[in-house]
């Protein structure tokens, strides 16, 4: 008798198979006291350059697979393996209470996942997974039994686990895998951002109830809407085929897409450009046919490593980028570390509220020489493409010249050297803060364009945490208090005579592009999956038709109201 299971929609698409159960069950050791404590920390030594071996070996088929920005999580777990702070305390339990390696092991990382579990940010508490999985690796070493690894399944598989640590995800072989599903996890966690990576449907926090589901069972997954249907009659199965057959037919057709123009209905001509956070994202960029990258997000060079980039690695890597796009807009937005995005080497003071504290552009205005050698070299990579450089998290005026004055003073600096600096540089404010966009108008005269950063500006705005389960259904893009924000920026800018975007997540939402169409927004920056069925939709719509609904919108009460609004009027 089937049953429908539920969960977070983490990679869309739609699979058919039998549950493969992978289940890495820990080991949990007895307390035992040793005679010898320093063959003991000699063993405990081995283990960690056994696991930094096949780490590594893991890393490098991974960037070879998906490259280096993916990586980056195994260069996380190398510096795990020599964190003081996590074998060190192992080997001090080895040395001060005779304790067995397994044991020391077991006590110093269980300690250090509850402490991270017990926090509030969930990117943080996240990393707990990377705990576990190092200390699993090191543990089967220490026991002399094979870390449970995914590599060896040899036919058609949906993988059911309660999680999947970014060394199960990133050795998944994708001839046999059709994609997975987890009891715990959310859109942001390792194992979802891999699975989009690789372009395999999953579905994450499907709870407990996945959990019953016994290895061998014929499941339907449909990670468009989250959803998995065990055991399905065989009416269900040859339904979910020809939803299969319809949905993979769709990709292929919009394919056909990447080659034209972002147009409305009536003639309009928009921009569809790509947020990326790495070189590695370009192939995508270029596949779905972007109109430019609406968002570089820097910080993620800067992540998964000991030491800041010099500018002379930051140059080659914007470079590399201008390039790529071919003469097409690349706004690169300047570090924005903070909130959930951590540097360990940085060492930052820890914050009760990190969201509202030192982050983004008031750490660079703090910590000029960073800044200073990020905005360096992107006034050298100026001539290689159409370069625009955007300041991110600006409450204040003064904060924005502040930003400006520093860049003017690295590009007389440059061409002082007799380094040739573009002329044609635009430089913009990404809009996130609720004062920000209040005040667009008079940030509007002294920037060249503005990107409404929708993900902050919404949380902020709302005062509901994004990550927070409890208070998840205040974040409400579509919610009219957002939307007049939204309008209130992007008319600042027409006032201006600047162009307005918006990168965060709702510039590819189907509901929201209609409303902001209507607006005036200039450009829509999303992921680059997203570009496409969002061209598709636009072709369908009349900018001067939706500039008279979205003012009916903007009238309403509630998101819901919005939602049946567009809902009831979209064409597709």
């Amino acid at each position: 008798m089937a049953n429908t299971i539920t969960g977070v929609a983490a990679s869309p698409g739609i699979a058919l198979a039998k549950v493969f159960r992978f289940t890495n069950t820990p080991y949990i050791p007895q307390k035992q006291t040793i005679a010898d404590a320093e063959a003991e920390a000699g063993r405990f030594r081995q283990a960690i350059e056994k696991s930094k071996g096949e780490i590594e070996e893991i890393r490098v088929k991974t960037e070879q697979r998906l490259g280096a920005q993916k990586a980056e999580i195994f260069e996380a777990h190398l510096f795990l393996l020599e964190d003081p702070d996590l074998v060190d305390s192992v080997l001090d339990k080895i040395a001060d209470e005779q304790s067995s390696a397994e044991y020391a092991l077991y006590e110093v990382t269980t300690a250090v996942v509850e402490m991270l579990l017990e926090l509030d940010n969930e990117m943080v508490r996240e990393r707990a997974a990377d705990v576990k999985d190092v200390s699993g690796r090191l543990m089967s070493h220490l026991i002399g039994k094979p870390y449970a690894s995914l590599s060896g399944i040899s036919e058609e598989t949906i993988i059911l686990a309660e999680d999947l640590t970014p060394s199960d995800t990133a050795q998944l072989d994708l001839n046999y895998v059709r994609g997975f599903v987890t009891e715990v996890g959310s859109r942001t966690s390792h194992s979802a951002i891999m699975a989009r990576s690789l372009e395999i449907p999953a579905i994450v926090g499907a709870g407990a109830a996945s959990a019953a589901v016994a290895d061998g069972v014929m499941v339907i997954m449909d990670a468009t809407e989250g959803k998995v249907i065990v055991d399905p009659s065989e009416e269900v199965l040859a339904e979910y085929r020809e939803k299969k057959k319809q949905y993979d037919e769709r990709r292929v057709q919009l394919k056909r897409l990447a080659e034209q123009p972002s147009v409305t209905a009536d003639g309009e001509h928009l921009e569809l450009a790509a947020n990326i956070g790495s070189i590695e994202d370009l192939g995508k960029v270029l596949e779905n046919g972007a109109d430019g990258v609406g968002l570089f997000r820097t910080e993620f060079l800067y992540m998964g490593r000991s030491s800041f980039p010099t500018e002379e690695e930051q140059f080659q890597i914007y470079k590399h980028v201008l390039e790529k796009l071919n003469g097409k807009r690349v706004v690169i937005r300047t570090l924005d570390i903070g909130g959930d995005k951590e540097l360990p080497y940085l060492e930052l003071p820890k914050e009760s509220n990190p969201f509202l504290g030192l982050r983004a552009l008031r750490l660079c205005l703090k910590r000029e020489d960073l800044f200073r050698t990020q905005l360096r070299a992107l006034l050298r990579a100026s001539i290689f493409g159409k370069l625009n450089i955007m300041f991110p998290m600006i409450a204040v005026l003064s904060e924005l010249r502040e930003a400006k004055r520093i860049l003017e003073e690295e590009r007389a600096k440059l061409e002082q050297e007799g380094v040739q600096v573009s002329s044609a540089i635009e430089v913009g404010m990404m809009i996130e803060i609720p004062a920000a966009a209040i005040g667009a108008d008079f940030f509007a005269k002294e920037v060249d364009f503005f990107s409404i950063g929708t993900n902050d500006l919404i949380q902020y705005t709302m005062a509901a945490d994004r990550m927070n389960e409890s208070v998840a259904y205040l974040y409400q893009p579509y919610h009219p208090s957002i939307l007049r924000l939204v309008n209130m920026v992007i008319k600042a800018a027409e006032r201006a005579g600047i162009w307005a975007g918006m990168c965060g997540e709702m510039a590819g939402d189907q509901t929201a592009i209609p409303l902001l169409l209507g607006m005036g927004l200039n450009e829509f920056s999303m992921s680059a999956g997203s570009i496409l069925p969002a061209r598709e939709l636009i072709g369908h719509l009349s900018k001067q038709e939706w500039a008279s609904l979205s003012e009916q919108a903007l009238a309403m009460s509630t998101q819901e109201e919005v939602q049946q609004f567009v809902k009831q009027r979209r064409p597709i």
